[in-house]
This record gives structure tokens, C-alpha cells and sequence, in this order.
């Protein structure tokens, strides 16, 4: 067998065909009718570049079919509350047990998701403070829903459960005084004729409309803003005052009767009914928040906040870090109940049977219950009921400590977790539910990870295997690939030049495959880039910084060099680098930090955290700011590649200038998908339709009429140099430019997408098909594609993630051309061959949480790998050893 071709263990006689997985004919995606034979009851790596296939085996096909065949059990009802991934194309999978995926996603979408409703650590919580809390005198027990901001029972009354109340004040409505009311004072009021309605009606009940706002009487600003009055009055479009006035006393026919509605009423109802994402945001800018004076944050009823447990309240637990709660909880799980501020007071509890049987035939649990007894607060069954919860907890949390969780809190709502932090949650629920015989298959476990983590990840896992289970991991990672018992490495490149299974063996075997791209990382030593580090152009000085657990940090970044900021995770990096860098910076320009783009109810989201500090020098330096970060690029499939980079304008401008584009007169938004005249009108270019089965998976099918092609016949009509609109979308990033080549407006673009490791992707590729890394480096190249005029701070939040170690040394080669043309690069980072790389670093720590949030070091990478204290050093020294520096 030649080296270069691909090599693979097969299940041979010796090995039961139920100890492997055999898969025959795999075409999910890319994948090359691909056959392979993968262990179980091992830790199996699937490896490659991104976009080789190696998700497509693992997720689209592995996955996806063992999620069938457990569905084809399910009764049809129950099927159609299941989000299902439908149907792998491939032949057949034999030995496939029952599947587990935790795959790589965001935060949910609502802050009222949490730590500890993922983990579910907080419903034991609110059992412990139920069944064991100490009650004040005379308060009758309260159940476990009384202790949850999520339902009517818990939620503070005055906060509704969000923590925050909210109000509209005139200040955040009229943020100009110095203007009229026709000149916009009130900017909460809607734009266009909405607003012009409003002043007309008005004009009519007979307020100046044109005297500065802050010269009308309090009567008049109050009434106006504020008033729940809405009375109907005649409107005279396009009079003015004097002309309308006269039209009132003729009692001249009116253009329309009109309703008034105040200010403050309409953000507010318009906050409350609005569908529009868009009008939404727009009216929670006048809306101001704060923390609630009834439970100061606590989002609990005065009742709940009462109890205590160990001296805290629930919400004071919710609150601390995860393994400060351990701690705080160790004794009750121990058996030692002690008493608090030497009360022995009674409280209720009611029977369990009793309240399930209540609840059971309607009833609530709040009813009258008559078989109550009280018990003492120490009595022995209440220590019992503690100790056993508490022991649960404890047990939970530390399980989520050692994997390097132990900064979060329970109240940590989800949206603000990264895809790394919230999968990890899930493992660590995974590792507690003790299955036995099943398929876990991961995403990426190690993203967002520092290398003092991935140990403990690698335990996690190898415990998973331990009690009986296969572990299916897709990986860059290249210490959980040496720790692997199996490799699978798909590619050799990305997209159509992907989705061969070049090696299937165990990790020192793929050795001698000259094929594959990951060997060569995985088997040679680290190359470090042999200039020695850049000398700092100037300073820019951060002082008294705080920010999350960031208190009074004094930092400084050099300029015009690449700066690695380090730590483990929850160490303060990204407050610092992220959010405090760059909020003050932007400050100083004189602009607005990038708001975030996650999709989270405005008004339950908590008020965006404020940086402390200043910047004490070095800003004269910096023109311009860049915040590259992996947020989609669109969340819809109408965004995609070739319309967010801007290359799609260009060549729809091509196709406008085609003889016969001009013959019909088709200008350059007729090849635009988004517009009436030139798209699809039954899919209204989307290129599918979704086809309802009921109790079965929605299937996509291509749109009967376009057959995705998203244009309508007439447009599609066109072409140029042979090529219609939809097939040149179809092209992939290389195969556009070779067809692209003479034209110099796009091949800037499609060179740099090439340079940077995404010639796979498709010109129409989906916004919503492509990872978070793709997005980045997406972003990251249409920054690049613009004229580099130096002096601008480029802030990077790990953007190594989901990256490839050979797709690393891409994107590295593009932020040190950043830095050559003159401007300052800092990317937040855990892969320590980017830290080498590097010409300054910035560890943060020396833990997480509260144990962390302080520069432990800085300097130069090798003055960084032999710093006393930091978690760091030996990590970097290790790679710059390997890499003869």
C-alpha cells in the first residue's frame, strides 16, 4: 500500500462485529461513499481540516442515524415535540448503539435559562430550601416553585422575576431639550408618519409644536409624555398651526380623525406586542433599568428570601461561585445540620403523597393541606433530608469543578456562556446520569479551553468510556488526540477535495499517511516563526480597570506588535482584553463598543456590564478599532459569504452589464435573491421549501419551480461567460476565483478567503451552515480586503477555535501581515503555538473567578514560560522547547 493512499484497521474475524461500528457507503455532504470500522467502548478521534467531512461522519451520519432508529421507537404523537436531524444518506451502519450528542451551540436565547437550571442543580436547591430552609417565626412552609423566579409562586411581585425593574422617564424619551417637538425632541416617539400623526394631533388640542421643548410648562411636557388619556381629534395633514386653528373654529372637514397615544405608553405597549425584532430594540433605548428595591436583584418574593440555609438565602447561594457553594454546602452533605444564629423555630412540611395527589387531579400545591406536621428546624429529619440533597449538590458541582467550571455561578444566565462553557455543563450532566452502552458524541469539547483544563476534560471523558460508554469526538486539539485510542482522519483538504477517510487506527499509525495534514502536527515538533519578537512602537496604558473580576487592574498593551492575552478560563481575559479594551478605546474614539447580537428579550436581559477605569497614554496611536469575534454573520440563510464580504455586488453589477441584461433592462438588483422582480417567486429565494410530515422530520426539498436555483427562469436566462447568477453562487470560494480571474475587484477578496483556509466554502453558502470560526475569519477578510492604512487596534476573542493546526498557520500568517502593515493585533487565546508566536503576552489569573482577575505576568513568550505562579508557563515553555526557541 502506497503511503499517500488511505489506510484503515478493519473489524477483522478476531473482533466481534458488536465491538465495532461498521459503516458502508457514507455521502452525507462531502463524504466520498465513504466505508469505516470505528471501535466502540473507546475514545475515538475523528480529526481534519475544517470543512474535510470529519462533522459530516461524525454528527450527519453517526448521529443522525442513531437518532432515527431510536425515534422509529417513539409513538408518532411524541415525535412531533422532538426536533429530529432526519435522514444520513448511507448505505448501512451495523453495531450503532443509542446516541448521545453535545454538540457546539450557544447560550438559549432567554436569560431565564441558567447554570443551574441546565445543570438542574438548581431544583435541588430549591428542595433543600423547601424541605430544610430555617423559616422566620410564624411563616408556614413554602414549596419548592416558591423558590423559582420562573413561576407566579417565586417571582417578585414587583420585578415580575427579572431582577430589574424598568421605567420610562422623560430624560431617556427627550434626550434633546434644546429641540422642538416637530424637530424630534420626543425620540422615543416612531419615526416617519407615525410620528408625524402624533404632532399633528397635537397641533390640533392646541400645544406649540415649535417652542424648544424645555420651554413648555411641566403641565404640558408631563401630559404629553405621560398621560394614559388617548382622545380622538380632527387632523389637518400639512396645515400649520395658525392654518390648522382656523380649520377648527370653520369646522372644516378634517383629513382624518386621529388618536393621540403618549410617549411612554407607546414604548411601552409597543415593547410588550411588537413581532418586530427590529422595533423592539429600538424602543428599549428609553427604557431605563435598574436594580429592584424589593428583592435587590434576588428575582425572589420577600417570603422565599426569608429562608435561609447554612446563613444564606437562596439568592445569596444562586449567586457565588460554584465551588464556593461546594463549600458552603459540605457540612449539611457531611450530616452536620447546625444551627443558625441559635434558632429552633418550627416550619411546616407538608406530605409529598399529599401534594402529588393535589396536583395530580388539577389542584395546587398551595391548597390546604391537613395531614402537616412540624417539625423543629434541627430535627433529625430534616438533617437527613439536608445531607442527602446537599451530598447531591456537592457531588454535582464538583464534577463541573474539575472541569473547570468552578467560576460560574447558578444565576450565570445561558446567553452569556460561551458554546465551550455551556457544552461542558452538559458533559458534566452526562457524566452524573450514569448511563451504560451508549454513543456520546462531541463537538469540539476543548474549545475554549486552556491547556490546564483540557487535563481535566480528558479525565472527564476518560471516566464516560469507563463506565461502559463510546466516545466519539470531533477534534483539533492535538493532546486529545495523542490521548485518543482511535483516530479517524478525514479529508486531505476541505469541501469537494475532502471527504475521504484517509486513516482509521489507533494514533501512531497515521504516522506514515503522507496524506494526511494532521499528522504532521501531530508527529513533528512545533514550528515557531524564527524572527525574534517585535520591539513595542509605544504603550497604550490601561489603568484602575475593573470589569467582572477584573478590581482596579493596571495593564498595558504594546503597540504595533501581536499581543496574546492568556489564563484558564474564567480568569478575566476576555473582560479585560474584550470588554475593557475595547469599551474604552472606543470611548476615546468617540464611538460606541459594538452592542452584542445575541438574541435575548431586551427587557429581561441584565444591564450590560460597565467598565471602570482609563487609558493613561498611548491612544494617540490608535486611529481606528476592529472587534473580529464569531458571531453569526447573518441568522438567516439570505446572508451568506458573497453578500457579507461585498464581492456579490460586484458580480451582480456583471451580469446588469451583459448585452443582454441591458436589452431588458434588468439593472443589478434584479440578480439580488432578496428582491421581488428577480427571484423565485414560490420559494421567494430561498431555493427550498420545508415539507411538513407531521410526526416525522420536516424534509427541505429543492423549490419545485427554481429547483434551487432561488431566481426565477427569466433571470436565470442570463448569463455571462456561460454561467448563470445561481451557478456562479454554487461555486466554491476556489472555483470562482479561476473563473473570476480577470476581474481585480473580487479576486482581492476570493485570494484572501483562499489565504486564509475557507476556499472550500460556496459563494451561497448559508450564514446559518457555517461554524463560529468560519464567521470570524469571514469577518476577519473583509476587514483585511480593505486598504490597510496602519494604526488600528485589531481585538481577536480566541479565534483559533474550531480551527485546524494547519488552518492556525493560515490565519497566523494574516494577523502578522496586520502587524507588518503597522497596526497593533491582540487575540484573547488558549493554543499555546499561537502564544509563541506571539511578540508579547499578557497572563491573566492565576485561577478563575475570584481567584483570578490579575496580571500574573507579561512579556515576551519566553520571559512569560518562566513566570513563578502562572498556570500558563509551563505550558508555553513545553512548545517553545518543542520548537527549538
Amino acid at each position: 500500500m502506497r503511503r499517500d493512499q488511505p489506510q484503515t484497521y478493519e473489524a477483522t474475524q478476531d473482533h466481534a462485529v458488536t465491538r465495532f461500528v461498521r459503516v458502508r457507503g457514507a455521502r452525507e455532504h462531502n463524504l466520498k461513499n465513504v466505508d469505516v470500522d470505528i471501535p466502540r467502548d473507546a475514545l475515538v478521534v475523528f480529526s481534519g481540516v475544517s470543512g474535510s467531512g470529519k462533522s459530516s461522519l461524525a454528527f450527519g451520519t453517526l448521529y443522525a442515524e442513531a437518532q432515527r432508529r431510536y425515534f422509529e421507537s417513539v409513538a408518532p404523537y411524541a415525535r412531533r415535540l422532538i426536533d429530529q436531524v432526519g435522514v444520513p444518506e448511507v448505505d448501512s451502519i451495523d453495531g450503532l448503539p443509542p446516541a448521545v450528542a453535545l454538540q457546539q451551540q450557544r447560550g438559549a436565547p432567554s436569560t431565564r435559562s441558567s447554570v443551574g437550571s441546565v445543570t438542574t442543580i438548581a431544583n435541588l436547591l430549591r428542595m433543600l430550601y423547601s424541605r430544610a430552609g430555617n423559616y422566620p417565626p410564624r411563616q408556614p412552609m413554602l414549596y419548592a416553585e416558591d423558590f423559582s423566579p420562573n413561576t407566579p409562586q417565586g417571582a417578585c411581585p414587583a420585578c415580575h422575576g427579572l431582577g430589574r425593574v424598568y421605567e420610562v422617564t422623560e430624560q431617556s424619551m427627550v434626550p434633546d431639550d434644546s429641540l422642538s417637538i416637530r424637530e424630534r425632541a420626543i425620540a422615543a416617539w416612531p419615526p416617519a408618519w407615525h410620528g408625524q400623526n402624533l404632532r399633528d394631533i397635537l397641533v390640533t388640542l392646541g400645544y406649540d409644536v415649535d417652542k424648544p421643548w424645555r420651554d413648555l410648562s411641566r403641565k404640558e411636557r408631563d401630559w404629553i409624555l405621560f398621560t394614559e388619556e388617548q382622545p380622538t381629534v380632527p387632523v389637518y395633514a400639512g396645515f400649520t398651526p395658525a392654518e390648522t386653528r382656523a380649520a377648527l373654529r370653520r369646522k372644516m372637514e378634517p383629513s382624518y380623525q386621529g388618536t393621540f397615544t403618549g410617549a411612554r405608553k407607546y414604548v411601552l405597549h409597543t415593547f410588550a406586542t411588537t413581532h418586530s425584532p427590529m422595533m423592539k430594540k429600538r424602543v428599549s433605548r428609553f427604557m431605563v433599568g435598574a436594580v429592584c428595591p424589593a428583592c435587590h436583584g434576588k428575582r425572589l418574593k420577600r417570603e422565599a428570601l426569608a429562608v435561609t440555609f447554612a446563613g444564606c438565602d437562596i439568592g445569596e447561594i444562586s449567586h457565588m461561585p460554584l465551588a464556593q457553594v461546594a463549600q458552603v454546602l459540605a457540612p449539611a452533605a457531611e450530616g452536620k445540620l447546625l444551627a443558625q444564629e441559635g434558632r429552633a423555630t418550627l416550619s411546616r412540611a407538608a406530605s409529598r403523597k399529599d401534594t402529588e395527589r393535589r396536583v395530580a387531579v388539577g389542584g395546587s400545591a398551595h391548597q390546604g393541606a391537613p395531614d402537616v406536621r412540624r417539625t423543629p428546624n434541627l430535627s433529625e429529619e430534616k438533617r437527613i433530608a439536608a445531607q442527602r440533597i446537599a451530598h447531591d449538590v456537592v457531588e454535582r458541582v464538583d464534577t463541573l469543578t474539575a472541569l473547570g467550571l468552578g467560576y460560574l455561578s447558578l444565576d450565570r444566565s445561558t446567553p452569556t456562556l460561551s458554546p465551550g462553557e455551556l457544552q461542558r455543563l452538559r458533559l458534566a450532566t452526562q457524566i452524573r446520569s450514569n448511563l451504560f452502552g451508549v454513543v456520546y458524541v462531541l463537538d469540539e469539547p476543548s474549545a475554549g479551553l486552556h491547556p490546564a483544563d483540557g487535563e481535566a476534560l480528558r479525565v472527564a471523558l476518560d471516566h464516560l468510556k469507563h463506565t461502559g460508554n463510546s466516545i466519539f469526538v470531533v477534534e483539533h486539539d492535538l493532546e486529545v488526540m495523542r490521548h485518543a485510542d482511535w483516530i479517524v482522519d478525514v479529508g486531505p483538504d476541505a469541501g469537494e477535495q475532502g471527504g475521504h477517510v484517509l486513516y482509521s487506527g489507533p494514533p501512531d499509525g497515521l504516522r506514515d499517511v503522507e496524506a494526511s495534514r494532521t499528522a504532521r502536527y501531530l508527529f513533528a515538533p512545533t514550528a515557531r516563526r524564527k524572527d525574534p519578537p517585535r520591539s513595542p512602537a509605544g504603550w497604550l496604558k490601561l489603568v484602575g480597570v475593573s470589569r467582572n473580576n477584573l478590581r482596579g487592574v493596571d495593564a498595558q498593551f504594546p503597540l504595533g506588535v501581536l499581543t496574546a492575552v492568556t489564563g484558564v478560563s474564567g480568569s478575566g481575559k476576555s473582560s479585560l482584553a474584550s470588554q475593557a479594551l475595547v469599551e474604552l478605546v472606543a470611548a476615546q474614539l468617540g464611538h460606541e463598543a459594538p452592542p452584542p447580537e445575541d438574541e435575548v428579550d431586551e427587557l429581561e436581559a441584565a444591564t450590560p456590564g460597565t467598565t471602570a477605569g482609563h487609558i493613561a497614554g498611548g491612544m494617540e496611536a490608535v486611529k481606528r478599532l476592529v472587534q473580529v469575534d464569531q458571531k453569526p454573520i447573518g441568522r438567516t440563510p439570505r446572508s451568506n459569504l458573497a453578500t457579507y464580504t461585498g464581492l456579490f455586488d460586484h458580480v451582480r453589477k456583471l451580469f446588469a452589464s451583459t448585452k443582454a441584461a441591458r436589452s431588458h433592462r434588468y439593472d443589478a438588483g434584479r440578480f439580488s435573491f432578496n428582491v421581488a422582480k428577480g427571484r423565485c417567486e414560490t420559494c421567494e429565494g430561498e431555493g427550498f421549501v420545508s415539507v411538513e410530515l407531521l410526526f416525522m422530520p420536516s424534509v427541505y426539498a429543492p423549490c419545485p419551480t427554481c429547483h434551487g436555483a432561488r431566481y426565477n427562469e427569466q433571470t436565470l436566462r442570463i448569463t455571462w461567460r456561460d454561467k448563470n447568477i445561481a451557478e456562479l453562487l454554487g461555486m466554491t470560494v476556489n472555483e470562482a476565483f479561476d473563473f473570476l480571474a480577470d476581474e481585480a475587484a473580487v479576486q482581492r477578496p476570493l485570494k484572501l478567503l483562499q489565504e486564509i483556509g475557507l476556499g472550500y466554502l460556496r459563494l451561497g453558502q448559508p450564514a446559518t451552515e457555517l461554524s463560529g470560526g468560519e464567521a470570524q475569519r469571514i469577518k476577519l477578510v473583509t476587514e483585511l480586503q480593505r486598504m490597510q492604512r496602519g494604526s488600528t487596534l485589531y481585538v481577536l476573542d480566541e479565534p483559533t477555535t474550531g480551527l485546524h493546526a494547519a488552518d492556525v498557520d493560515k490565519l497566523m500568517a494574516q494577523l502578522q501581515g496586520l502587524v507588518d502593515a503597522g497596526n497593533t493585533v491582540v487575540v484573547v487565546e488558549h493554543e499555546m503555538r499561537v502564544v509563541a508566536e506571539s511578540d508579547w503576552v499578557i497572563d491573566m489569573g492565576p485561577d478563575a473567578g475570584d481567584e483570578g482577575g490579575r496580571v500574573v505576568a507579561a512579556g515576551t513568550p519566553a520571559d512569560v514560560a518562566g513566570a513563578q505562579g502562572s498556570r500558563t508557563a509551563s505550558y508555553l515553555a513545553h512548545v517553545l522547547q518543542a520548537g527549538g526557541a
